[in-house]
């Protein structure tokens, strides 16, 4: 199998991101290369297909903070300027994952990431993502559409957390939320994608940065 390109996107407004991934994934032919593509976000709110609106609490309503309803599981969550978000363009029928062994493989990643600062993720059954003593530092969530996957993880890098009082996070009411710089992890965001490539080669094979943009991204900022 080809390497697996990666694209750095920059910093992204959600929708034109979102509205990307969706046309990649509904026009990509059975030979279309995977791909990765990590960036920040500019601040959201996102509702997952089965959210419940009553997990924007009022104090979050009350930022300003744009929401949008899409199309990954899950329920809500806050991204924003300091997060490294990965999206994950794969063909799963090609390599022969199923959903939940990718989601335990991003997980996996994520963890052996942390493992090698020191620090000890921990999943936590029946809510994905990966946990720092019972803080939630990595959020997951997929869509599949015709055995092909898109959206994907983020972790928090060093991000403003405030925003995460203004909702239940991921349907969790009181769920504590933290960031590698509250561990001592004095990462940029580009570097924390650049150290996670190695733990995601363990399973997706090998990675390559491209140079060239993806013709089915945004530009990058």
């Amino acid at each position: 199998m080809n390497p697996t390109s990666v694209h750095w996107l920059g910093r992204q407004s959600y929708q034109p991101v979102w509205r990307a991934m969706q046309r990649a994934t509904a026009e990509r032919g059975g030979d279309a290369p995977d791909r990765l593509w990590c960036l920040e976000h500019e601040p959201v709110y996102t509702l997952g297909l089965a959210g419940r609106p009553e997990h924007l609490l009022p104090q979050g309503r009350a930022l300003g903070i744009p929401v949008v309803h899409i199309d990954r599981g899950g329920q809500i969550t806050y991204h924003g300027p300091g997060q490294l978000i990965v999206y994950f363009l794969l063909d799963l029928r090609r390599r022969g994952l199923s959903v939940r062994a990718l989601v335990h493989h991003i997980e996996q990643s994520v963890i052996d990431l942390l493992a090698s600062c020191g620090l000890h993720g921990e999943r936590r059954e029946g809510a994905p993502g990966v946990y720092l003593a019972g803080a939630k530092i990595a959020a997951l969530g997929l869509r599949v559409k015709n055995g092909c996957t898109y959206h994907g993880l983020s972790l928090n890098v060093d991000l403003d957390l405030s925003p995460f009082a203004g909702i239940n996070p991921c349907g969790y009411a009181g769920l504590v939320t933290t960031r590698l710089r509250d561990h001592g992890i004095d990462w940029s965001v580009r570097e924390t994608a650049e150290r996670l490539l190695g733990p995601l080669q363990t399973w997706l094979g090998p990675l390559a940065w491209s140079a060239a943009p993806d013709p089915w991204a945004p530009p990058s900022s």
